[in-house]
Parts: structure tokens; C-alpha cells; sequence
């Protein structure tokens, strides 16, 4: 009785050990490193399709602070800031104003009266702004700050054509520098000084006062009635602008400029004034391409009988 009772259980759980086995077996075919790669290399994957996505449009500064003010949110203010040098101001104040001719209008005619009283107005000026420059400064005279002047704007022209970058920042300011050497790359600058003409003479002081009240600088104006020579070369060794062995009348108006607060100042040449009677310079001569004609690679020159064209004039200005 119980011999049968046990085959008859053994017979109802045949099936379910049966079905287990054949499930292991299923598995171990499924991890088995050959069916792996075997599948790997066989079975396609289909990737989901990517459409493609515009980039977003930027929003204006005003849209997003209407979309902050809705969120309770608080845009910060920005500061257009910008580096500013205290070793120099960012230009001359009050300027001189050569007088038209440079002063040789008669006094009875009313034009050379008027520039005479503007003379009167401009000295009486600067006599006080001289007062209150020999107060920082004890060795300023206003006869020999002249002769020095000269000497400093010789010695800066000089190292412009040397390329002595490290002595002319200490003989120009910082406003003055990007001024004497900008466009000058690639070029030969052949400058001389020949002899003064007339003395050079003081003719304007100014004292102005940057960012506080305390805060001083001099400007002092130089007429300089000189003889040079100025030749400048393209790269190509061409000349664009004048003559070596042309010497030529210049009449300049250089202002120099000083820290008077700082005890380590120096006076550094820091601009030219141009007067608006200045006949206007000589146009620069720039070298252009020629367009010669299509060659092919086993033709020459001489062989294609060919004008080349001549260009048409163009004046260039500076």
C-alpha cells in the first residue's frame, strides 16, 4: 500500500522536476559565453530615431527680467566698469589753442587784437597753474623745463625708431604710448633731428585734478619749431611716406605731464596739440598687387605675349 502511495506521488511530481530541468538547462545555454556572442553578432538593436532639436533662442535682458519679476526672482545690476591708470589722465585739459598764423597777425587789425587778449587771458592762467606746480615740484623753472622738454622729445622720437619699448615708457605716458607705436609693426622708421630753428618756449600750464580734489597733475605745453628728417619703409622695404634727404620745417605743440602728488613723478611727453590751421600731410603711398595674367603651370611670362594692366590712380589718405 504504501509502495503504491509513493509511486503515485512520484508520478504527480515528475512533471514539475521535468519542467525545472529543462528551465536550468534553457539558462545555462542562455549564459553560456558562446550563445553570447553568437546572439552579439546576430541580433540586430534598433536605436530609437533622433529628431533634431533647434537650439533655444536666447531671450533680450528685458525679457528675462519680466521672467524673474514673475518668479519672485531678483536680477543683479551690472556695472559697465573699466580699468582706469592714475599715473596719467586720459587726456589734456584745457587745450591750448594756437593762435591762426602762430600769432604774427598785426595788433591794429581786429583778428590779431582779439588774439592778443586771448594771449593776455591764457598767460595770466597759467601763471597761477606755474605756482602751484613749483609747490610739488621746486626744481621746475619755466625757461629750462624747455630746453629739457626737447632733449625728452628727441630721446623718445629715438627709441620710437629703435624699438626701445622699455625706455620710452619711462619718456611717454601711458595715453601717449599706443599713440607713437600703433600701425608702426612691419614698418622702418628713419627719423633725425637736424637743429631748432627757434628756442622751444613755453606757452601753456595747466593744473587739473583727477577722480579727488587733491589729486594734481601738470601739463605743461612746448612749442617746438624744428628741422627733421622722417622716412618710413613697408615691410617690403618700399617707402610710403617721406624723404631721407628731405629735410622739412615742423612746428609742434607737445604737452608734458606729471604726477605732482606722486614724490617719484617724472615728466613724460603726453600728446600733441594739432591746430586746426595745420596743412593737412602728404597722402601715404601703400603698396598694392598687380594682377598679372593666368599662366599655366608649363607656360612662362615671356612666351604669352600679354600687357599687363596698369592700375588706375587712387588717392590714399591715412
Amino acid at each position: 500500500m504504501a509502495a503504491s502511495i509513493g509511486r503515485l506521488l512520484w508520478a504527480v511530481d515528475k512533471p514539475r522536476w521535468s519542467a525545472n530541468r529543462q528551465v536550468c538547462q534553457g539558462l545555462e545555454t542562455l549564459l553560456s559565453p558562446v550563445k553570447l556572442c553568437a546572439s552579439a553578432t546576430i541580433i540586430t538593436v534598433r536605436t530609437k530615431k533622433r529628431h533634431y532639436i533647434p537650439p533655444r533662442k536666447q531671450d533680450s535682458s528685458v525679457d528675462q527680467e519680466k521672467a524673474a519679476r514673475a518668479a519672485g526672482l531678483v536680477i543683479r545690476q551690472q556695472y559697465m566698469e573699466r580699468a582706469i591708470n592714475i599715473s596719467c589722465t586720459a587726456g589734456i585739459f584745457d587745450p591750448y589753442i594756437p593762435p591762426e598764423g602762430d600769432a604774427r597777425m598785426s595788433s591794429l587789425t581786429k583778428a590779431g587784437f582779439k588774439q592778443r587778449a586771448e594771449q593776455i587771458k591764457q598767460s595770466a592762467t597759467s601763471q597761477l597753474a606755474v605756482r602751484k606746480v613749483k609747490e610739488y615740484d621746486e626744481e621746475f623753472n619755466t625757461k629750462g623745463f624747455a630746453s629739457k622738454a626737447q632733449d625728452m622729445y628727441i630721446e623718445a622720437h629715438n627709441c620710437l625708431v629703435n624699438f626701445d619699448k622699455v625706455t620710452l615708457h619711462k619718456l611717454v605716458t601711458e595715453r601717449c604710448y599706443p599713440d607713437m607705436v600703433r600701425g608702426n609693426r612691419y614698418k622702418t622708421i628713419r627719423w633725425k633731428f637736424l637743429q631748432s630753428l627757434e628756442a622751444p618756449r613755453l606757452v601753456h600750464v595747466r593744473c587739473p585734478d583727477m577722480v579727488s580734489k587733491g589729486n594734481l597733475y601738470g601739463q605743461v605745453t612746448i612749442r617746438f619749431h624744428t628741422q627733421q628728417t622722417l622716412a618710413i619703409y613697408d615691410r617690403f622695404g618700399r617707402l610710403m611716406y617721406g624723404n631721407e634727404d628731405l629735410p622739412k620745417d615742423v612746428l609742434e605743440y607737445v604737452v608734458f605731464e606729471r604726477h605732482l602728488i606722486n614724490p617719484y613723478g617724472l615728466w613724460r611727453m603726453h600728446g600733441k596739440i594739432v591746430p586746426a590751421w595745420a596743412p593737412p600731410k602728404d597722402p601715404i603711398i601703400k603698396t598694392i598687387m598687380i594682377p598679372g595674367p593666368k599662366l599655366e603651370p608649363w607656360e612662362e611670362i615671356e612666351v604669352k605675349n600679354t600687357e599687363i594692366p596698369k592700375p588706375e590712380s587712387v588717392q590714399w589718405n591715412k
